[in-house]
C-alpha cells in the first residue's frame, strides 16, 4: 500500500470519526454532512436517521411531535380584588312615638250654652270645631261627652239638663263628620262638682252664687287614641 493511499484512508477515517463524534455530540441519531447540518432526503424532505437514532434523540427539527414542548408560563393569577371599606352602619332610623291625643279637654258649659239652657251657642261651635280639628287624622276609638251642673236646682232636673247638653255636643260633632258610633253623651248631674261647699260662702245673692259656681257648670270630653 502506498504511501499515498495510507494518507487517504486516514484522512476519510479521521473524517468518518469526527462526523461520528459530531453526531454523538450534538443531533444524535442524525446523518450529518460535513458542516453539522442534518441531513434531509431530496425527494421527501425528512431528516435521514441513523442506527443510533432513538425517540430521547428526537430534535424539534425534525421531529417536533416527539420532542417536548416546554411547558406554557403560567397565567398571572389575578389580582385579588380591592376591599371597599365597609361602609358605617347607620343606628335604624327611630319611628316617633305615637302622640297621644289630649285624654280630656274641659269646656266651660257657660261658653257652650247659656245658662239653664242646652242649645248651643255661637262661640260654643267655634270651640267644638277647633276639636273636630283636632281629631283630623287621629286614630281614636272612644269620645265620651260628659254633662255637668251645679247644685242650683234639684238633682233629677240637673241630671236631665247635664244629659241634654252631652247630648248637643255629641250630635253637633257626628254632623261635623265624627262616627256615631264612636261618640257618646251621658250626663253627670251635679254630682261631680268642681267647687266645694266652703267655695261658695252663704248669703250670696242669686247672680253671685251663679258666678261662684260657674266651674261646676262644664262638658268633659273624653278622647281615647293616637295621633
Amino acid at each position: 500500500m502506498t504511501s499515498a493511499l495510507r494518507t487517504t484512508l486516514a484522512a476519510i477515517f479521521a473524517l468518518s470519526s469526527a462526523i461520528a463524534l459530531a453526531q454523538d455530540a450534538k443531533n444524535q441519531g442524525y446523518l450529518l454532512d460535513q458542516n453539522m447540518n442534518i441531513v434531509t432526503s431530496a425527494t421527501t424532505g425528512l431528516c435521514v436517521r441513523t442506527s443510533d437514532w432513538t425517540p430521547a434523540r428526537a430534535v424539534a427539527q425534525c421531529d417536533p411531535d416527539l420532542v417536548k414542548k416546554p411547558a406554557p408560563p403560567a397565567p398571572k393569577a389575578a389580582p385579588a380584588p380591592k376591599k371597599e371599606a365597609p361602609k358605617p352602619t347607620l343606628p335604624p332610623k327611630k319611628e316617633a312615638p305615637p302622640k297621644l291625643l289630649p285624654q280630656k279637654i274641659n269646656f266651660s258649659a257657660d261658653a257652650l250654652f247659656d245658662f239653664d239652657k242646652a242649645a248651643l251657642r255661637p262661640e260654643g261651635r267655634a270651640m267644638l270645631d277647633e276639636l273636630t280639628r283636632l281629631l283630623q287624622g287621629a286614630n281614636y276609638e272612644v269620645i265620651l261627652a260628659i254633662g255637668h251642673t251645679d247644685r242650683i236646682g234639684t238633682a233629677a232636673y240637673n241630671q236631665k239638663l247635664s244629659v241634654r247638653r252631652a247630648e248637643a255636643v255629641k250630635k253637633y260633632l257626628t254632623e261635623k263628620g265624627i262616627p256615631p258610633n264612636r261618640v257618646y253623651a251621658e250626663g253627670k248631674g251635679k254630682t261631680q262638682p268642681l267647687t266645694k261647699p266652703s267655695d261658695c260662702k252663704r248669703g250670696l245673692s242669686r247672680a253671685q252664687l251663679i258666678a261662684c259656681l260657674q266651674r261646676d257648670r262644664r262638658v268633659d270630653v273624653d278622647v281615647t287614641g293616637t295621633k
